[in-house]
């Protein structure tokens, strides 16, 4: 892999608010846990440090390791890979893989080898295996296998290892020990799980604890989104089952799909995702509380009753687990005053595939490119949906704000530049070069693709509104984009400078939206330049 993608720097983190500490180094978070887009979340501890991994879809480098030693400080570590290749989608020529590509990676370790298996959801539709015995150092793809649904890979105390996947029902298919095949005469089931809802239900996470094998589900019945455990002392089954989360939570609906992780001091912990509307699925974390032998998220379930999953009736919540507003752990840092969000190390990935020599950073990192990134076009594009070298970053809540400035003198007629809410449907803020001319313009643009290929059918724009650019400013034109994720809001706002000391707001309030069938993914941040007319022409960004 290249080593460049693989620099570990501390950049800017996703919060700016300090962490607080009791005497007894007791650390407050408050939830959402992680107020930005982290969906399918497998996270495991080993040793001093915690690692986190989430879904990246269309983004490159993909499947972002992350790893923490008190669970509210995170960085990033390493990608397990820096890009796909199997088919031309992954390089946006005939169709593209918005919403697809890693999903849903399975995370585990194993007698000194750290293990991640995840589905690459488009042509061939295979499974890939990466191992490595240090995060830290880059991932290696171990083998092919195939396509297991929002899988959990497992290793029981005998060493024989598994994979539980599935939308619907959950099969168990068992492995070869060195994780290359399915295992010849080996189990292959569908398992049989008492209770379990029709309709969606997937996101397997499994784990054994004191003798009892536990599967987690996210279900999607009449009563609502909620997390199921199954469990059974034999790993072939049958489960039983018992709802462990089903809470609202800060004015949005049930959060649900994810892991239960054990802490440092004998605790436990559940980690789920909750639909936050433009900003994305974001992450909630609640304690975990062993109750009759159920792992109980957030709370206790009163008079340890079961309960039915097909009667159709909505249980009262407070018979099941909550989400607290702030959660504490054990760690050591420095006193502060309040309780604090997580936070991430901020870290660059590019929008599919990336042209690598198009591409100049100043750190020699493609992932934490250093102050300066020049960007040149050797391909032609029709909209930002199909532009090559496009670098996003994360957009998080409550609040965010960054800014960009663009060295605009060198782009050549029909070039486009600038920042972006890049999603489905998109606010941009763009400099553009028409004719000896540059101009500022703030537009609206939403992308339609084909169910099958993902392809580009139609981008509809709406132009809101443009100003000229001086040629005497072109070579730093600085631009803002800030957002507000609070409940109701999911709102964008854009701002330019050409002397760094007077700002002016382009357009409007943005309204930024969340939509599963495009590119099933929060908005983010997204710094571009692509060529429409002639390509050679260039821009340098500074991040």
């Amino acid at each position: 892999m290249k080593k460049h993608l693989f620099a570990i720097l501390a950049m800017g983190l996703l919060s700016c608010a300090s962490v607080f500490a009791q005497p007894q180094n007791r650390i407050q978070v408050k939830n959402p846990f992680i107020w930005a887009d982290t969906p399918d979340p497998d996270i495991i501890r080993v040793g001093e440090y915690y690692y986190l991994v989430t879904t990246t879809m269309h983004l490159f480098p993909g499947g972002s390791i992350m790893r923490s030693s008190d669970l509210v400080h995170w960085e990033t570590v390493s990608y397990l890979f820096d890009e796909i290749k199997d088919t031309p989608r992954y390089d946006l020529k005939e169709g593209s893989v918005y919403g697809r590509g890693q999903w849903a990676t399975s995370l585990r370790y194993h007698k000194g080898t750290f293990w991640a298996l995840f589905v690459a959801n488009d042509d061939p539709h295979k499974s890939m295996v990466f191992k490595t015995t240090d995060p830290t150092k880059g991932w290696t793809l171990h083998s092919r296998l195939p396509a297991y649904h929002d899988s959990s890979l497992f290793f029981d105390d005998d060493d024989r290892v598994y994979v539980f996947s599935g939308s619907g029902d959950i099969k168990l298919v068992e492995l070869t020990a060195d994780l290359t095949a399915e295992k010849p005469g080996g189990i292959r089931k569908t398992l049989e799980l008492k209770g379990r809802p029709q309709g969606l239900h997937e996101g397997s996470r499994v784990v054994k604890h004191d003798g009892m094998y536990y599967l987690l589900c996210i279900a999607w019945p009449r009563t609502g989104r909620e997390e199921i455990a199954y469990r059974s002392r034999n790993i072939e089954g049958p489960y039983e089952s018992k709802v462990i989360l089903k809470s609202t939570y800060g004015g949005f609906p049930y959060a649900g799909q994810g892991t239960i992780v054990d802490g440092k001091h004998g605790e436990w912990y559940g980690v789920m995702f909750q639909d936050r509307g433009g900003c994305g699925r974001v992450l909630t974390i609640e304690p975990c509380s062993w109750i009759d032998g159920w792992p109980v998220l957030g709370g206790t379930l009163t008079g340890g009753r079961d309960f039915d999953l097909n009667d159709g009736k909505d249980h009262a919540l407070e018979q099941l687990g909550r989400i607290p507003e702030v959660v504490e752990f054990d760690g050591n840092c420095d006193c502060h005053k309040q309780p604090v969000y997580a936070t991430i190390t901020k870290d660059y990935q590019w929008n599919h595939n990336y042209i690598l020599d198009d591409i100049t950073t100043q750190s020699g990192s493609l992932t934490l490119p250093g102050d300066f990134i020049t960007l040149r076009t050797s391909t032609l594009a029709k909209s930002l949906y199909d532009a090559r070298n496009t670098i996003t970053w994360r957009t998080w809540g409550p609040t965010c704000t960054d800014t960009i400035t663009v060295d605009a003198s060198k782009m050549l007629d029909g070039d486009y530049a600038g920042l972006a809410a890049f999603n489905g449907d998109s606010g941009i803020l763009s400099i553009r070069r028409e004719g000896s001319k540059t101009f500022l313009v703030f537009s609206e643009e939403n992308v339609q693709l084909t169910d099958d290929t993902k392809a580009i059918t139609d981008v509809k724009r709406r132009e809101v509104a443009r100003v000229e650019i001086p040629a005497s400013k072109r070579k730093a034109v600085r631009l803002v984009m800030n957002g507000d994720f609070n409940p109701g809001r999911d709102i964008a706002t854009f701002y330019y400078s050409f002397d760094g000391k007077q700002w002016k707001q382009l357009g409007g309030d943005y309204k930024m939206i969340f939509d599963y069938r495009r590119f099933f993914m929060g908005t983010r941040y997204a710094a571009f330049y692509y060529s429409t007319k002639k390509v050679g022409g260039s821009v340098k960004i500074n991040l």
